[in-house]
């Protein structure tokens, strides 16, 4: 079922920006005749995905003989992910990279790969975000709502982190302000884990943990690390709850205004973007442990039977549809050469 959210004032209407204004934000326009393609991401610039998406659009700039330039804003200089989608669907900016969570806002099925230990390990996960008999009816679902879902990357496992110390069973987080991304999945399944889940963007949760408004988030090493979240919460539990993907959305505007050639072309340069992405992941994830073991951080395991049977009713509660219950099969079906 469609949820397509309304749209009011896009406060960052970039649409009408002429090639030779020299910014937006802080990063610099480069005076060119291509077509700039603006990307906003809300990750630093070491982040892997930035990385790949970065060389992606060096190629791409190649391969058309100079047509397009793609210029990334990193580190929500266009804003947090929600007022991305935004402007991607009106057209003020051109692509996004958002964390799945979000995209259940639109379509009720894409909770399904944002559910507690739906996916087995990266391998599984990355097998079906790729495989088109399983997604290519949920991508091409919110093209009526301007945008179109190009691919998706690996956003890691995330776990839980906290300012008071190591958490090995649900009792351990009862009381405990868990920072969350906003969606209806994560917040029965924090619930549920024992937390109280607490929508905030990312760009505020440093502040708001330091400051006592939260006791903590939740996400994978590799952020936990570069947002220097080390320094504040650094108990790191490995609850392993989530493996959600981060999609890649393009404007159907800018889709449809590239020739077939260059669609073909680009679309050839995403997934080579996605795979390289998951090839750096693993590299990256080990050296952003060491800098956050160096910054003070815990690293502990945890009972994941505990949390896997305590988070278990938010997948039946979250499978409504038959359209649901079908993605969800499928899934699992994929699992098989992974278990």
């Amino acid at each position: 079922m469609k949820r397509f959210l309304l749209i009011g004032t896009c406060l960052l209407m970039l649409a009408g920006c002429s090639a030779e204004e020299s910014s937006v934000g802080q990063v610099d326009i480069p005076e060119t005749d291509a077509t700039i393609i603006r990307v906003s991401f809300n990750q630093p610039e070491s982040n892997p995905q930035f990385i790949a998406l970065e060389e992606m659009g060096k190629r791409f700039n190649e391969r058309t003989d100079g047509a397009y330039e793609i210029v990334i804003y990193p580190s929500e200089l266009l804003g947090a992910q929600r007022e991305s989608i935004e402007m991607v669907q009106v057209g003020a900016i051109d692509m996004a990279v958002i964390v799945g969570s979000l995209m259940e806002n639109f379509v009720d099925e894409f909770a399904v790969f944002n559910l507690p230990y739906v996916f087995y390990s990266k391998e599984h996960q990355m097998d079906v975000l790729q495989n088109q008999d399983i997604v290519a009816d949920l991508y091409s679902s919110v093209e009526d709502g301007g945008m179109k879902v190009l691919g998706a990357f690996h956003g890691g496992v995330r776990n839980v982190y906290n300012t008071s110390g190591p958490i090995e069973t649900p009792a351990d987080l009862n009381g405990m302000k868990i920072r969350i991304i906003d969606s209806d999945t994560n917040i029965q399944m924090m619930q549920r884990m024992g937390g109280a889940g607490t929508p905030m963007g990312q760009g505020e949760v440093y502040t708001a943990i330091q400051s006592g408004v939260l006791d903590g988030g939740e996400n994978n090493e590799l952020i936990y690390s570069n947002l220097s979240h080390a320094e504040i919460a650094p108990y790191y539990s490995y609850t392993r709850h989530l493996m959600v993907p981060d999609y890649i959305i393009g404007s159907t505007n800018l889709i449809n205004s590239m020739s077939d050639e260059h669609q073909a072309i680009f679309m050839e340069e995403i997934q080579l973007a996605i795979d390289h992405q998951v090839d750096l992941f693993d590299s990256e994830v080990e050296q952003a442990i060491d800098t956050a073991v160096a910054a003070g951080a815990r690293f502990n395991e945890v009972d994941i039977d505990a949390f896997q049977e305590a988070v278990s009713p938010v997948i039946e509660n979250m499978l409504k549809t038959p359209e649901s219950q079908k993605l969800y099969e499928d899934v699992q079906s994929a699992a098989l050469p992974y278990r």
